[in-house]
């Protein structure tokens, strides 16, 4: 059977459903580095891909059984996960980001029996991180799926959108302050950026594709360059 639409790597398995295993790829990501940014179109297997890595860094052997990497991960360690998701949500609505985001942390630390001490995310997600830590006696795993969906989904309303570009610069602040209590970080994107995108009048650092629209960047180092130049290199071309 396919597993068209399910997004967790038990449903698949319990289902019997076929499963093309990347596990080999997720091994090197889980040992090769700690701190990634990964950029997939959507409907591209992200989601799964999280979720895949919730549970391995969790430590749940059974669901890798038969794969590539179950014979090549120490199950006996076992990290506790934080994992995010911003793919649904009205983000026009001002106070929908942080009301989602202390949802989803008080949902983790119930889970783990920490209650929150603090209103602001950062302050929120700071405790929750160093209390995983503590009680497992293992570093954290954050996950985040969608990760700046809050920003494009609210450019109808520049000020909520910047506000909640505001909120999540704060939040996501957190992952650098707090290195030492992390393992591992894994930040989803689901838009289709396209570097060096060429055009009958020359090409764009990059091209962003979101909802039917293609945003253009041009990218320069301030030190080379006076203030504007890149946006007026965009316009001119």
């Amino acid at each position: 059977m396919l597993p068209v639409g399910i997004q967790t790597l038990g449903n698949i398995r319990a289902r019997n459903c076929y499963y093309v295993d990347k596990t080999p790829h997720v091994l090197r990501l889980a040992e090769e580095g700690t701190h990634y940014f990964l950029s997939r179109p959507r409907r591209f297997g992200k989601s799964l891909l999280i979720d895949t890595l919730k549970e391995l860094f969790e430590g749940n052997a059974e669901l890798f059984r038969g794969l590539a990497i179950h014979g090549e991960w120490d199950w006996s360690v076992k990290y506790p996960a934080v994992r995010i998701s911003f793919g649904s949500g009205n983000f026009l609505d001002p106070g929908w980001l942080p009301e989602s985001i202390a949802m989803q942390l008080d949902a983790v630390g119930e889970n783990a029996g920490i209650k929150p001490r603090y209103s602001a995310a950062p302050a929120r997600f700071t405790h929750l991180i160093g209390a995983l830590h503590r009680d497992a006696g293992q570093q954290v795993v954050v996950l985040v799926d969608e990760y700046d969906k809050p920003i494009p989904d609210a450019l109808a309303e520049p000020e909520v959108a910047l506000a909640n570009r505001d909120s999540l610069r704060g939040f996501y602040g957190v992952v650098k302050d707090c290195e030492a209590d992390i393992r591992f970080c894994f930040l989803m994107l689901g838009f289709e950026p396209v570097g060096e995108d060429g055009g009958s009048r020359g090409p764009a650092d990059m091209a962003l594709r979101f909802n039917g629209r293609t945003y253009l960047f041009g990218f320069k180092v301030v030190e080379r360059g006076p203030e504007g130049m890149a946006p007026a290199q965009l316009k001119a071309r």
